[in-house]
């Protein structure tokens, strides 16, 4: 048995990638697209066609309805090559307008279903601050299920558990890179691997009181460095995993256990937490890692989504 065989033993693995064709190759159960993803993909001679179709077809409709169907027909592709969920992000440029947001995935949902995808198939993809967590619970009270991405904090964490969203996605890898790089020379690599790795403890903090407290809300740890973040992750509910590596833990004969358990998270002692508005805005002021990298990955995804509708423009 590899790796990655193992690995599905105790978690859903999903594939972070908008390269539909590379999906079969590792069977995940889920598929995760981001701006930057589709971006890198339709900059691939074998997806020019679906980009060149869309935009052909759409031509002279709003820029940014247009980019929602490039998404959408995205997601479509990749529906068709698994069995379970695609997570479809909204503009970032909406991460500080709840009803925006809202609106929007309301909108993508739509579009899904005009293509006959079932809404219980897609997540809306959302950045993890207040606006978007308020967004996320008025899309789940809808029917609408969620993903809130770009999640650093504890407190994030915690106000998407209060509002009942489906799915966090904290970003395990850019966790890492912050501490690293703060550290600088004083960082030794061996001494932050494993379970000491600063992203794996974020998760697994976050994975321990939801057992806890029985909160729903699933846990996808994402944005991998290594094999290793992973292994140490083995047993949360589901990994968002590059197909990089994918290819690496399909080749390894490596052992993997189970390194999460919910019945053990039950038995500790840990105190109920909660966030209004004004404690979560304060929580996350206090974590200069979390407040960094939740902007740095806005203005990323900003970024790409500029660079994506240049393209289409110059089409």
């Amino acid at each position: 048995m590899n790796q990655l065989e193992a690995l599905k033993q105790f978690t859903t693995v999903v594939a972070d990638t908008g390269n539909f064709r590379q999906l079969a190759q590792f069977k995940p159960q889920d598929a995760t697209t981001n701006p930057s993803l589709i971006l890198k993909a339709v900059q691939n001679p074998d997806y020019q066609p679906l980009l060149t179709g869309v935009v052909g077809k759409f031509k002279g409709r709003a820029l940014d309805e247009v980019t929602d169907r490039l998404l959408v027909r995205f997601g479509c592709e990749i529906l068709a090559a698994i069995p379970g969920r695609v997570s479809t992000e909204i503009d970032a440029r909406l991460s500080f307008d709840a009803n925006a947001t809202f609106t929007r995935g309301e909108r993508i949902i739509e579009l899904y279903e005009a293509e006959g995808v079932h809404i219980d198939r897609v997540l809306i993809k959302v950045a993890a601050t207040w606006e978007g967590i308020q967004a996320a619970e008025k899309l789940e009270q809808r029917g609408i299920h969620t993903n809130l991405t770009l999640l650093f904090a504890f407190c994030q964490a915690v106000a998407c558990g209060q509002a009942k969203v489906q799915l966090i996605s904290p970003f395990v890898g850019r966790i890492y890179d912050w501490h690293k790089k703060s550290c600088g020379a004083a960082w030794v690599e061996a001494d932050n691997v494993g379970v000491n790795d600063p992203g794996v403890q974020s998760v697994r903090d976050i994975y321990k009181h939801f057992k806890h407290f029985g909160v729903a809300t699933e846990i996808m740890g994402a944005s991998f460095r290594n094999v290793g973040q992973i292994a140490a992750l083995a047993g949360c509910d589901l990994l968002t995993i590059s197909p990089e590596l994918l290819a690496q833990m399909a080749a390894s004969d490596a052992p993997l256990t189970q390194a999460l358990n919910a019945k053990d998270a039950k038995t500790l002692d840990l105190p109920a937490v909660n966030f209004d508005e004004a404690g979560f805005r304060f929580a996350l002021n206090q974590d200069a890692m979390a407040t960094e990298k939740l902007a740095e990955g806005i203005r990323g995804f900003v970024s790409d989504a500029v660079k994506l509708e240049q393209l289409m423009l110059a089409l």
